[in-house]
């Protein structure tokens, strides 16, 4: 039981492997990699060449870390459960094993002399195990808050010589070298462990301190260079961390818990031949290889379970002894390099440690030891020590030579070894002895029993034979009494399977219906959840559309504000240009009046003018007939001689005279006719301008009313939807609440038709309205282009009839200005005559002629003068009517500037109220868009109708036996199945059945 026992409480010791990546020198000369890590699956794959085939050889390990692992990984997966142990109070070991230049030292210690340069106390990422365990250490205790002491050793192996790396450097003149050699004794402890005397340990307090002092005793390791590693360890090195940690039972006791961790850095196996070692770095390489070739030794005989194990050939493996195999907690941690340089090495590595996992040991927990039975020890040791300073001060005591002691030391040490050997040999007999009595006292208990067996035997027989008369005739009565017992129990068997199968079969009907009102309730409960959801989602819907709604209403009393806003502006615009119009039009008939009159005055200029020549002709005309007649006394012989010619003369004067003033009447006239037409053409264009403002008007007033016609079309179409919307929401509100699974769809529906409807006759009357503008704004294009072209002509036949009016003039003027050239040389003519009649009769009417010379002379410059004063007046007439024509054209084109303007701020005006009623449109259009979305997300997304799963079960009558068919499933009463038994199979027997006196079995199988 005890080694049973001893099984369970054995753990296995724990694997790590860690493969390093390739090294500078490595990568230089491509080295292959022959090594592959799976970390997942905890395997290390080396490939390895044998006669040209390549094989694989598979190891698997407790965990397993590839080139690529930080030191953080390897720390949190395998060494925090183990710091964990040690503050449980158990003694833990952790060392790493391997090759020199694998990384043993940088995974044990990495880049502990930046420890202290981190920021707020925190690792570098290289830090190894030793700094992370021990900041984890006073973390985990400072947490705990409670009393403790930490005490740390630091000591170093090198060619079997113990040096203590934490001993202070004593101040003298010797050597450092001699100094260095100063090594410990290794003794036994009396409990089956090793301690090394004289070894110093240091009482810290916090992490700092222990960074202080692995930096102090790492200065001084033995480290030397390789042609494998720059900074190769030489020698082994033991850090051990023991922590004492109070604690209270609830009783109040004081009690110390104490936990060990220790933390190995061996030095790596090297081939020399590689490493180019060479004198006392040979001896240091052979030294190295042959501890760790006892190592080796010392797992093997562990996994093989040999008789003895060798710890004592090497010092490191007497220092490992309680770890390998004993009671504590112990994890290796195997490194490897990648190369196919050390492929050998890497396979040896790797033998080892597969090894060392079957190695088992029996962790411990340390005894918790009472303050007072520390505090007697402590002064136990502290007594110890005074002797120890007093004979070494007053020395008294043994004292020989140094080589006399090392002699007894080796005595005694081999002495010791003989002696542990032939106690485990003692130990071996001892257990075969005891084996062999243990097989001895078996076999005699054995025959014992065997004795009595027999005479009970020989008992038994006789009693047998005794009782075998008796024991047929009871097994007849006991044969029929099973045949009537199996008919029994057969008759109640089916009874009970009967009522079993009944029983079965209302059991599956109740868990039927036990599921059947799961799923029922869970029915009920996702419709009750459904129809919440779907009342908040229409609430929230109303909530919405009726905020939609409000915006939409405001954006259409905005635009109907604005559309007002525009009418009234075009109403003004269409205002300003009829007055304008009206105003031209008084102006334009004023100067009209004005040039008549100045026309009617010129024309009574031109016939006083006439008059004045008429009177001033015929006065001169009168003179010269007076004076002819004067002197016709005394020449009538001459006149007599030049009457005919004088008669001649004065007829074509008076003919030409006469022609004269009947091209002048005629002259008048055409002037008379021609302003009648130009005035009767500027009432026509007047007229036509008073109609075309009247017709102005006209569309004006009827796109206004039009204008307010729509507004309150469209306000009232606006106000009756509402109104109908209030009342079908509160109608179809209450409708929802009391049914709202079967009137969803219904409600959206009716309210899709119902905006739809609104919405469309809305866009009809903007349609409408759109149309209707546009109509009255081409008729009124047409109108304005119709008085452009009526003024266009009117201007164009005013500018004819004044081109004819100056031509005629023209054209009179120059037909005058022959008639007087004529008439002047016919005068000359007859002067010359008159002159020849007077160089004849000049002697007898030189008076006369003299006269007659002077009278001619002021009708020659009256008619000069009378000439002039036409030219004036025509100039005058013509300056004036080309005045009055070019106030008229002026007039005319500023009438038409004035209502190109208009129109163009009637075009800008309806072009802004048409870009603005497309801006209504299109917001009225998004809001719509906005609504029917927003109402088929509501009613299409949100809104979830209720969805069969499958689940619910379907109705079924349950089939309840009735009372008849379970009292049919009874058995029938034990007297009548025995009688019923006795009838069919009557027992014949000749002799009374006897009581059996062996007792029989019940029938229990049967049962």
């Amino acid at each position: 039981m005890s080694s049973r026992q001893d099984k369970e409480k054995a753990v296995n010791v724990q694997v790590l492997l860690r493969c390093r990546p390739f090294s500078d020198d490595e990568l230089r000369s491509n080295a292959p990699q022959v090594v592959t890590c799976n970390d997942y699956q905890r395997e290390v794959a080396v490939t390895q060449t044998i006669a040209g085939k390549q094989f694989d050889r598979v190891f698997t390990f407790d965990k397993v870390f590839g080139p690529a692992a930080k030191q953080q990984d390897l720390y949190d997966q395998a060494i925090i459960p183990i710091v964990n142990e040690v503050l449980e109070g158990f003694n833990c070991t952790i060392f790493a094993y391997g090759q020199t230049g694998t990384g043993k030292t940088y995974t044990m210690e990495g880049e502990c002399r930046r420890a202290k340069s981190g920021p707020k106390g925190q690792l570098p990422a290289d830090a190894g195990v030793i700094p992370r365990a021990v900041k984890q250490i006073f973390d985990t205790l400072e947490r705990q808050n409670t009393e403790y002491s930490v005490k740390v050793t630091f000591l170093e192996l090198y060619n079997e010589e113990i040096t203590d790396l934490l001993a202070p450097e004593e101040i003298s003149k010797v050597a450092l070298e001699d100094r260095q050699k100063k090594t410990l004794p290794l003794m036994e402890d009396g409990k089956g462990g090793v301690l090394v005397r004289g070894l110093e340990e240091e009482i810290v307090t916090n992490a700092s301190e222990i960074f202080s002092l692995l930096e102090r005793g790492s200065a001084k390791r033995r480290t030397a260079e390789t042609l494998l590693n720059k900074q190769s360890s030489r020698s082994h090195s033991l850090f051990s961390i023991t922590i004492h940690i109070k604690e209270a039972t609830p009783e109040g006791e004081e009690l110390i818990k104490c936990g060990k961790l220790n933390l190995v850095d061996l030095a790596g196996s090297e081939n020399i031949s590689r490493s180019g070692a060479r004198e006392g770095r040979a001896r240091e390489a052979g030294e190295i290889n042959k501890s760790l070739l006892t190592l080796g030794r010392v797992i093997t005989a562990l996994v093989e379970h040999l008789g003895h194990v060798p710890y004592r050939d090497s010092k490191l493996t007497r220092l490992l002894r309680d770890s390998l195999g004993g009671r504590t907690k112990t994890c290796i941690i195997a490194t490897v390099s990648p190369s196919v340089h050390c492929l050998e090495e890497t396979l040896s590595t790797l033998d080892y440690a597969h090894r060392a996992k079957s190695i088992k040991n029996r962790p411990e927990v340390n005894q918790k030891m009472m303050k007072s039975t520390l505090i007697k020890d402590l002064y136990g040791e502290i007594d110890r020590l005074k002797a120890e300073v007093y004979a070494a001060r007053e020395k008294v005591g043994v004292y020989i030579p140094k080589d006399r002691y090392q002699q007894e030391e080796n005595e005694r040490k081999a002495m010791a070894d003989q002696i542990e050997q032939m106690n485990v040999s003692l130990e071996a007999n001892q257990k075969l002895i005891s084996d062999l009595q243990q097989k001895y006292d078996s076999e005699l208990q054995h025959s014992a029993d065997l004795s009595k067996k027999l005479e009970m035997t020989e008992k038994c027989l006789d009693h047998t034979s005794n009782l075998l008369s008796t024991t047929k005739e009871d097994l007849k009565q006991a044969q029929y009494n099973l045949r009537e017992k199996d008919f029994i129990i057969s008759e109640q068997k089916k009874a009970e399977n009967a009522l079993t199968h009944q029983a079965c079969v209302l059991r599956s009907d109740l868990e039927k219906s036990g599921r059947d009102n799961a799923s029922l309730y869970s029915k009920i409960a996702r419709e009750d959840k459904l129809s919440a959801t779907n009342r908040s989602v229409v609430n929230t819907f109303q909530t919405d559309l009726a905020s939609k709604l409000d915006v939409l209403s405001s954006t259409l009393n905005a635009s109907i504000d604005q559309q007002n806003k525009h009418l009234k502006s075009v109403e003004h615009l269409c205002q300003s240009c009829v007055d304008s119009h009206d105003k031209a039009t008084s102006e334009l008939k004023k100067k009209i009046l004005a040039s008549k009159s100045l026309y009617m005055s010129h024309m009574e200029a031109f016939q006083n003018v006439v008059l004045l020549h008429k009177a001033s002709a015929n006065a001169t005309l009168e003179d010269i007939s007076s004076l002819s007649a004067a002197s016709c006394c005394s020449l009538d012989q001459l006149i007599a001689c030049v009457e005919g010619e004088a008669h001649n003369i004065f007829s074509d004067i008076q003919n030409l005279l006469t022609t004269h003033r009947s091209e002048l009447t005629h002259f008048t006239q055409e002037l008379r006719e021609s302003f009648l037409i130009s005035l009767d053409r500027t009432k026509e264009m007047s007229t036509f301008i008073i109609g075309l403002f009247d017709k102005y008007v006209e569309e004006t007033s009827k796109l206004h009313s039009h204008s307010n016609n729509t507004h309150e079309a469209q306000m009232k179409s606006i106000e009756d939807f509402q109104i109908a919307y209030e009342e079908q929401s509160k109608s179809e509100e209450q409708k929802l609440l009391a049914d709202i699974s079967s009137l969803v769809s219904k409600h959206i529906t009716r309210q899709r038709e119902l905006v739809g409807v609104r919405l469309n006759s809305l866009g009809d009357a903007a349609r409408g309205n759109k149309a209707f503008l546009d109509e009255h704004t081409s008729a009124m294009e047409c109108v304005t282009k119709d008085a452009k072209r009526k003024w266009e002509i009117f201007a164009e036949q005013a500018e004819n009839d004044c081109k004819t009016g100056s031509s005629s003039s023209a054209a009179k003027h120059c037909r005058m200005e022959t008639m007087l050239q004529e008439c002047a040389c016919t005068v000359d003519s007859a002067v010359q005559q008159w002159k020849k009649s007077h160089a004849a009769v000049n002697d007898l009417s030189k008076k006369h002629v003299i006269e007659v010379e002077a009278l001619v002379r002021s009708a020659v410059e009256n008619n000069g003068q009378h000439e002039v004063e036409i030219a004036s007046s025509r100039a005058v007439a013509e300056e004036h009517a080309a005045n009055s024509s070019k106030d008229i054209t002026q007039d005319i084109d500023d009438l038409l500037e004035e209502s190109r303007k208009s129109s163009s701020r009637v075009m800008s005006t309806i072009e802004a109220h048409f870009a603005e009623l497309q801006q209504l449109q299109e917001n009225h259009s998004s809001q719509a868009a906005g609504v029917n979305e927003h109402a088929d997300k509501a009613f299409q997304s949100s809104y979830k109708d209720y969805e069969p799963t499958g689940e619910t079960p379907v109705r079924s009558e349950p089939n309840v036996p009735s009372k008849g068919t379970i009292e049919s499933l009874r058995a029938m009463p034990m007297e009548t199945l025995v009688n019923e038994f006795r009838e069919n199979h009557p027992y014949e027997s000749s002799k009374e059945p006897k009581p059996s006196l062996i007792p029989r079995s019940p029938l229990a199988t049967l049962n």
